[in-house]
């Protein structure tokens, strides 16, 4: 397992590096976002507000796409002097770009060799996570995308993870909503549960109503988080929160 770490780590990472003259990228897009709740789930019962500032970049090239976010959240109240930063970078590599063959097969889009590192946070992590994943051409939808990773994790024991992101715009009349968002199941393993975290985000476009779409936008996210951490309800009942959101892209 090792050594197909280090191989598809390899791979991702000269990937990143590609020269210029072998790449062409079709999109890069940075966005703050400003989030606000009292839902979050403390241990216990306990619910404790945060305010989560973010910054998220996304690109996408002739050989994959990057995805990177660092979030810092500032506790209120009792939890004023609580604040984080925790960070993931997530590259996917395109088997088709790189053997050079057509995968595309139904929906199908392509396979990807799929990595992820995660930083920081409350216990300060340092997580390595690698695998394979599938980009879906699905109607209706931006993109959808499935990934299966092996997480070597720095603080618990290793386990598996299941990803499942998508991005759904709609339009009626000048009002555009884009529904988007991500699913994570983690395997349990002798030291946790396993966890399921649902996170998705409505937005509406409000620059599109001044002729500038997809800048500004305005609308909620909501957190369903079974297991939060790994942790069980007997330590952390299951979160079930509302956000106040606020995403400016540039």
């Amino acid at each position: 397992m090792k050594t197909l770490h280090k191989t598809l780590m390899a791979v991702c990472i000269a990937a990143s590096f590609t020269p210029a003259a072998h790449a062409e990228k079709y999109f890069s897009d940075s966005s703050i976002s400003l989030l606000y709740s009292d839902d979050y789930q403390a241990f216990g019962p306990q619910k404790r507000t945060d305010t989560y500032f973010t910054f998220e970049n996304a690109t996408g090239h002739n050989w994959g796409s990057t995805f990177f976010f660092v979030d810092r959240n500032q506790g209120h109240g009792k939890d004023s002097d609580s604040d984080d930063i925790y960070g993931e970078f997530a590259p996917n590599i395109s088997l088709g770009w790189l053997t050079g063959n057509d995968l595309s097969y139904g929906l199908i889009k392509d396979v990807t060799l799929s990595g992820q590192y995660e930083f920081g946070g409350g216990t300060n992590v340092n997580n390595v996570m690698l695998g394979m994943g599938l980009d879906w051409n699905i109607p209706g939808l931006q993109y959808f995308g499935t990934r299966v990773y092996h997480v070597n994790n720095s603080e618990t024991d290793n386990d598996y993870q299941l990803t499942v992101v998508w991005g759904a715009p709609m339009e009626f009349g000048p009002t555009r909503i884009l529904f988007d968002g991500y699913i994570d199941w983690s395997s349990a393993a002798d030291d946790h549960k396993s966890d399921f975290h649902f996170n998705p985000q409505l937005k509406l476009d409000i620059g599109n109503y001044f002729g500038s779409p997809r800048v500004l936008y305005a609308g909620i996210e909501y957190s369903y988080w079974n297991n939060k951490y790994g942790l069980g309800d007997a330590v952390m009942d299951t979160e079930s929160a509302v956000s106040a959101l606020v995403k400016f892209h540039f």
